[in-house]
């Protein structure tokens, strides 16, 4: 059973295509990973997905559902929420009450009303818990009572993912969550990843690390030049030679 189902998608600026008629599944349980060089068009069709942009063509259905050209807060409150490349947090509240604006993004819909609400708000007491929870979760509890931006920039990662889990999403987008992130980090990340997806939450993520997508990834996906060029098991991707060609050779170039 796919979650999410990318029919024929595009996106045109002027006369750049950046998304390229991509069809896609991803299945409702497990990881899935897309990768491909810069500028393949990756974060537009993350865009795309999460009603960021409208794309040029095509349709994107989620639980069923039509939801191409949905408004962002519309799509993150039927269960499809997303990072970003560059950490997005609210930098004077501290670590909780930062999970807590993303429990009242979903209970009272809508940023605005969230940041209004959410000390007064009736669930309150309900909101601490399921918040602290999160950050057990993702590790940072003992950082509940600091400013988020005070937090180094790794556990700067986690609290927005834990941020995004309040949501309640069904499908969470993370875009490039290891960038930035050292060794330890990235193994922490990698086996958080794991436990998201087994409690049922489907993952689908853009990375560069191509031995963090290699270690956790069920499926991955590949982009060059706004086209699907490759889908399949980390290691049938490992293998294809237009991916080696695109995208891993240029990658193990980079870093000789």
């Amino acid at each position: 059973m796919n979650i999410l189902q990318l029919e024929n998608v595009s996106r045109r600026f002027g006369g750049l295509v950046a998304v390229d008629a991509v069809s896609l599944d991803v299945p409702a349980n497990g990881i899935t990973a897309i990768i491909g060089p810069n500028g393949a068009g990756k974060t537009t069709l993350f865009n795309v997905i999460s009603g960021f942009l409208t794309p040029s063509a095509g349709r994107v259905i989620f639980c069923g559902r039509d939801i191409t050209g949905l408004p962002p807060e519309t799509v993150a409150q039927g269960g499809l929420v997303r990072t970003f490349q560059l950490v997005h947090l609210f930098e004077n509240l501290t670590v909780l009450e930062n999970v807590k604006v993303g429990q009242h993004l979903h209970t009272q819909g809508g940023l605005l009303s969230a940041l209004m609400r959410f000390r007064s708000a009736h669930t309150e007491a309900d909101v601490e818990k399921a918040s602290l929870a999160l950050l057990e979760q993702v590790g940072l509890v003992p950082q509940r009572d600091l400013p988020a931006g005070v937090l180094p920039y790794g556990r700067k990662r986690l609290l927005e993912i834990a941020r995004a889990l309040a949501a309640e999403p069904k499908l969470l987008l993370l875009d490039e969550p290891a960038a930035g992130l050292n060794r330890n980090e990235t193994a922490y990340l990698a086996s958080l990843l794991r436990a998201i997806a087994e409690t049922g939450i489907a993952v689908l993520l853009i990375e560069h690390d191509m031995s963090l997508v290699m270690n956790i990834a069920d499926g991955v996906a590949v982009l060059d030049f706004g086209k699907l060029i490759a889908r399949g098991t980390p290691r049938e991707v490992q293998q294809n030679a237009q991916v080696i060609a695109a995208y891993l050779e240029t990658t193990a170039s980079s870093h000789a």
